[in-house]
């Protein structure tokens, strides 16, 4: 099964609400434009159900088939949000918010499940019930655990859930998939050391801070390499240092870092955590200051099922001839709260040979736009044949 001919034929259209999209950027949980024009199409293709207000501001929408012999019911999902990223792409339709863009292609995931979601109300071909949903805040607001904290798979039944991501670097239209770990744990670490400021003439007199932070950023890295079994994954990094006096001539006070952790295992993320108090702790008392270590726990890693993963991977080699094992990714991704409450698989589509996502000059593709959308709704068709 190619891509399907009717995406092929809504591929302007459903290229024309992308681009709207794109022109109207919105950060976390404000994607209130974009909420309600979801809710606008799944209204006009006769969804048999709409509703708004989960997770704050998501959409779901459900569509039921031409018959529910099966009983199953299958989520889709989308992700709408934006980031704070002032856009550099020079396109026609770039963002029109200062500070805000679709760098992450969160506009392409819209309107190919919007896309998706017409073809489906418009058919009906399968014998079942499907639930898309349109979540807000994955770009660090946890708009995914929200939704679920609100009912989502409870309140529709939902058994199976499915969600996509673009993928710059790969060819445009091809997929990449593996089971088990794919995204990592994100967390956060802030850490603040408090010494005796002083007369940088007159070191012996403080108890330096920048010299304990400085030793701490180096040695956080040993976590890695010298606390971590070597083939785990972990990532630690610190990536902002500031000190309580911007002079030339004073030690500080007091120094802040913040940082993230990046795993793929539950043990590593407990390793992680407790070694950086250890590590910092430590550093503290062998120089006469005192430190305060605070570990945010972010999104869980994102455990694809091994059943639907082999079956979502077997639908993106019919839809376009390619879907390849994808690699471990450290970035976080927060599809992983709806996975850890049902059975489900994230797909990687190619964009093409495109800027990376999170970079100014990033742009979803809409060549990819058909396989996308192919994908989604053969999913359906696939795992709830008509009767």
């Amino acid at each position: 099964m190619p891509v399907k001919n009717r995406f092929a034929e809504l591929q302007d259209e459903i290229t024309a609400w992308r681009r709207d999209i794109h022109e109207n950027p919105e950060i976390l949980f404000d994607t209130h434009r974009t909420s309600a024009l979801v809710e606008e199409k799944l209204k006009a293709f006769g969804c048999d159900e709409v509703v708004t207000g989960i997770g704050r501001t998501g959409v779901v929408g459900v569509i039921r088939g031409k018959s529910n012999g099966s009983g199953k019911v299958i989520g889709l999902r989308a992700d709408m949000d934006a980031l704070p990223i002032h856009e550099q792409t020079g396109v026609d339709y770039a963002s029109k918010t200062p500070g805000a863009m679709h760098a992450c292609g969160h506009d392409g995931h819209t309107a190919m499940l919007l896309g998706a979601a017409q073809y489906l109300a418009e058919t009906r071909n399968f014998d079942g019930t499907v639930v898309v949903i349109f979540q807000p805040a994955e770009e660090g607001g946890g708009g995914g655990k929200e939704m679920c904290d609100d009912g989502l798979m409870e309140r529709w039944g939902i058994q199976e859930v499915y969600g996509m991501h673009n993928w710059p670097g790969r060819p445009v239209g091809s997929f990449a998939i593996r089971p088990g770990a794919f995204f990592a744990a994100t967390d956060q670490f802030d850490i603040t050391f408090e010494g005796r400021g002083g007369h940088a003439a007159k070191p012996h007199e403080t108890v330096d801070t920048t010299v304990m932070s400085a030793q701490a950023v180096l040695a956080l890295q040993t976590i890695a390499s010298r606390n971590a079994d070597p083939v785990d994954q972990v990532v630690v990094s610190v990536t902002s240092f500031e000190t309580s006096s911007k002079a030339f001539n004073v030690i500080p006070q007091r120094v802040q870092m913040k940082g993230t952790v990046r795993t793929m295992s539950k043990e590593m993320r407990d390793l992680a955590e407790k070694r950086i108090k250890e590590i910092c702790d430590g550093i503290a008392t062998t120089f006469g200051g005192t430190v305060d270590v605070t570990y945010h726990r972010g999104y869980p890693v994102m455990v694809n099922s091994d059943e639907q993963t082999e079956f979502a991977a077997e639908v993106a080699r019919a839809v376009s001839g390619q879907c390849d094992d994808a690699p471990l990714v450290m970035g976080g991704e927060d599809f992983a709260f709806m996975l850890e409450e049902r059975p489900g698989a994230y797909i990687l589509v190619g964009n093409g040979d495109t800027a990376m996502v999170h970079h100014p000059e990033y742009n979803f593709n809409d060549e990819a736009i058909p396989a996308g959308c192919s994908w989604w709704a053969e999913i359906v068709e696939k795992r709830m044949p008509a009767a």
